[in-house]
């Protein structure tokens, strides 16, 4: 199922805590992501369960797991309301489209090395790079235009306040996921960069050199 947003779609991830979550919706994002994996910024299910029940109507949440059980990640999900679950990892078909029965929006990190055209069915947006390097971003970008993919995609690693606007006047992507890029420590996001990535992204997507027909593409 595809999200219903307007404009740019702006995702904060990695959160840890109800303030930056609170926080990054009212400064205008479109989601917030939480962290399940086993990474520096991970958040136990009930911690984030108290931050989902908090967010005000309309705010998208989601679940990042990686290398993850199907079974779980389509227990956390529905106990906790997600929006949708992001899944990073190795995952067969006949997994993925067991979380896709199940869950309402599933975004797919494309792993490293991985054809876009080998990609198949169960995803509603990919999501690249898998490393969070901006040159690593910027290839990646550059073989989806080149792949004919047509699915929406969001660009992730490597992104701050300065490359973002890059990425999206240069780029016909759905929206931006920002971790590291905003942040003072792992899973502690400035108030200051925070505010400056959402505006400068919101910017480019008004002033972009290219168009977006996300109503076209499919999967």
């Amino acid at each position: 199922m595809r999200l219903t947003t307007e404009g740019l779609f702006i995702m904060i991830s990695g959160v840890t805590s109800e303030e930056d979550a609170l926080f990054s919706i009212g400064l205008g994002a479109s989601a917030v992501g939480f962290d399940f994996a086993l990474t520096e910024r991970q958040i136990s299910v009930n911690a984030a369960h108290d931050i989902v029940r908090r967010l005000p109507q309309g705010a998208v949440s989601v679940g990042v797991f990686r290398n993850e059980m199907p079974q779980r990640i389509v227990e956390i999900a529905n106990t906790l309301g997600l929006s949708a679950v992001q899944i990073e990892g190795p995952i067969t078909t006949g997994e993925l489209s067991y979380v896709a029965e199940r869950v309402n929006t599933i975004l797919r990190m494309v792993p490293e090395g991985t054809e876009l055209l080998a990609l198949s069915g169960g995803a509603d947006y990919l999501v690249l790079p898998e490393v969070d390097e901006q040159a690593a971003l910027v290839d990646s970008l550059e073989l989806f235009l080149d792949s004919g993919q047509r699915v929406p995609l969001i660009a992730s690693g490597g992104l701050d306040v300065s490359s973002v606007v890059d990425v999206v006047q240069n780029f016909p992507v759905f929206g931006v996921d920002v971790r590291a890029g905003v942040e003072i420590a792992p899973g502690v996001k400035d108030p200051v960069l925070l505010g400056q990535f959402i505006a400068n992204a919101r910017w480019a997507y008004d002033n972009a050199y290219v168009e977006r027909h996300f109503d076209e593409w499919t999967l």
